[in-house]
């Protein structure tokens, strides 16, 4: 079986990466945090409808774009948020996930997240 593969552009792999590290490193970090401060009640931003989605999506893709930039120039600080193989040219946007969750580190973030967001919704329904 021969398969053809198309170049992907530098611009579509980086917007890959880049949405990647959003939604599967930043996103369930600020998440957290949004229900943390739910839980605390004094936050007004996080009490307005639809003012947490907003918040924890901007902070997310913004948390991604300065990831991106500095992981290259301080690798050891940042090497639990930042993964090489989202900007893997050669893979497919599905082909990075597999790669990803089948990684012993990408497993491991993936558990403690699902643990972490169940247990805080849980708190936040529970109080109130």
């Amino acid at each position: 079986m021969s398969a053809i593969t198309t170049r992907k552009s530098r611009t579509m792999n980086w917007l890959e990466g880049v949405t990647l590290l959003a939604g599967l490193q930043a996103l369930p970090t600020f998440s957290g945090m949004a229900l943390v401060l739910k839980l605390d009640g004094r936050v007004d931003i996080i009490n307005r409808p639809g003012s947490a989605a907003i918040l924890v999506l901007a902070a997310s893709i913004l948390s991604a774009l300065v990831t991106v930039w500095l992981a290259p120039k301080f690798p050891r600080i940042l090497r639990s948020s930042y993964e090489p193989i989202y900007f893997d040219a050669s893979l497919s946007f599905s082909e990075k996930i597999l790669r990803w969750r089948t990684d012993p580190t990408g497993s491991r973030q993936l558990l403690t997240n699902v643990l972490t967001l169940s247990l805080l919704a849980l708190i936040v329904l529970s109080v109130g």
